[in-house]
Parts: C-alpha cells; sequence; structure tokens
C-alpha cells in the first residue's frame, strides 16, 4: 500500500478538481496514439487512424479518451486502495483486451505532458508533477497487477 502525504493528497486532488476530463483525455489518447503508434492495435474497431488527424478528428478516440481519463476518478477516490480500485480493469486489460502493460506506462507519460501543457508551472509546480506522478505510478501499478 502506497503511503500519501498529506501535501501530495491535496495536489493530486486539487489538479483533479481542474482537470477537464473531456479536453484532457481526448488529448492525451490522440497523442499516445501519434507518439506510440504500436498502441494503435488495440484500436482496431477505431477506424482511421493512419494520420495525425484522422486520429485527433475520431469520434471513437475522442470519446475513449473521455473514457479513460474519466476513470481516473475512481483512483483519485481511492486513493488508499487504487490496486482493488482497479482489480477488474486490470483482469479486463489482460485477460480480454490482452493489453501491453508498457502502454499504461506512456498513457501516464501523455496525460502528464497534456495536464502540464494545459496548466503550465504555476498550477502544475514540481510539487504537483511529483505528485501526481507519483499518483500515475500507482495507477500503472494497479492497471498492470493482473499481468504479475
Amino acid at each position: 500500500m502506497v503511503e500519501w502525504t498529506d501535501a501530495e493528497r491535496s495536489a493530486i486532488t486539487g489538479l483533479w478538481s481542474k482537470i477537464d476530463v473531456g479536453e484532457i483525455g481526448p488529448q492525451a489518447l490522440c497523442r499516445l496514439l501519434v507518439v506510440y503508434p504500436w498502441t494503435q492495435r488495440h484500436f482496431g474497431s477505431f477506424g482511421n487512424l493512419s494520420t495525425y488527424a484522422a486520429i485527433t478528428g475520431n469520434a471513437k478516440v475522442i470519446n475513449h479518451g473521455k473514457v479513460v481519463m474519466g476513470g481516473l476518478e475512481t483512483a483519485v477516490k481511492n486513493l488508499d486502495n487504487i490496486k482493488n480500485a482497479y482489480a477488474k480493469l486490470s483482469v479486463m486489460h489482460s485477460e480480454k483486451l490482452h493489453v501491453d502493460p508498457d502502454n499504461f506506462r506512456a498513457l501516464a507519460e501523455c496525460i502528464t505532458v497534456v495536464v502540464a501543457a494545459k496548466f503550465g508551472p504555476s498550477v502544475f509546480t514540481a510539487g504537483a508533477q511529483e505528485a501526481w506522478q507519483k499518483f500515475l505510478a500507482v495507477v500503472v501499478s494497479a492497471l498492470g497487477r493482473q499481468y504479475h
């Protein structure tokens, strides 16, 4: 179980309260699909993902980005038990979708980049980044739990 300081909890929940899932989620998923094109293989049913324009204009990508980012709310609300909160999602990604767990780390990086670009250094301070990246590392670990 991870230990959170009061400052980390405050940074995570404070940052989360500013995040627009409908904006950040699609941008992060689009970035993942562009920067790490091999991740596209998990989204074959989404249609054309051959270019940046096709990815960013794809309604299924946009919607799934919202779903993925919205799913982080579960972790924010369960900071003391993220692994159990994500247990079913881990099983689904491992046993049904066969997602390489390294893709979770790549998506976490993309989310961090998008959040940093959106809020800049006045909101996404070094302390906020430290807490946010620790938070996402715990989420990535929880999603990869079924693989171990």
